[in-house]
This record gives structure tokens, sequence and C-alpha cells, in this order.
């Protein structure tokens, strides 16, 4: 593929390398929307949980457990950016996919937010 078809963003994030299948290229990004669903959807709950006051709960719990649900949301968006450019770089230079990084962080970071709420109910 010639130098000057390709943009000025994919020249700059991927400069080497091999133009992989756009089915993985597609199916890469279709998993980048879906990290992003579930950085909108955190976004959402901690909206929601700060907004609603929920009988029981001491206000500065719920705005604590806001906070990491809210925080959750920027790391996950992140991470799915940077796991996207990640992924892309490996298929383009035939090289092993790397691990999910958000997977684990995303898992304790429930634990934590509803262990929150969990312990400000009791």
């Amino acid at each position: 593929m010639q130098e000057s078809q390709r943009g000025w963003f994919t020249e700059r994030v991927f400069p080497d390398g091999e133009e992989p299948d756009p089915r993985f290229t597609l199916a890469n990004e279709r998993t980048f929307l879906a990290w992003t669903r579930t950085s909108l959807a955190f976004l959402a709950g901690g909206i929601a949980l700060e907004a609603l006051a929920v009988p029981g709960i001491n206000p500065e719990l719920r705005t604590t457990a806001a906070a990491v649900v809210i925080l959750m949301s920027m790391a996950i968006s992140l991470g799915a950016a940077i796991r996207w450019v990640r992924i892309e770089r490996a298929m383009r230079r035939s090289k092993p996919l790397p691990a999910p990084a958000i997977a684990p962080l995303l898992g304790a970071g429930i634990f934590i937010a509803a262990a929150v709420v969990f312990l400000g109910l009791l």
C-alpha cells in the first residue's frame, strides 16, 4: 500500500508494519466501542448513585462510592483507547496480542464500589 493513501493519524500512530485484515481491525474497533459503552454505563451509574439518596447509606459514603464508580469510568475509557492502539500495533507487526489489562481493573473496581455500598447498607 502506498504511504500517500494512509491518513495522517494512521501514519502517526501506526508508523510501521503491514495493514491487517480489515475484519480484524473492525473487530478491534467493535471491542473498543464495547469498552466505551461500559465506561458510559459506569459514568451513568456514578451519577445516579450520587443523585439518588438511597435510604440507609451515609451521604459521605454514597459520594465516595459514586466517585469510585466515576473514576472507574475514566480508567475504562482510557484503558480502552490504549488497548485499541496496542492491539492494532500488534496485528500490524504480526506479534502476539497483549493481555486485557482492563478486565482485572474493572473487576477490582466493581468489587470495591459494591463493597462500599454493601457496607453502607448494613
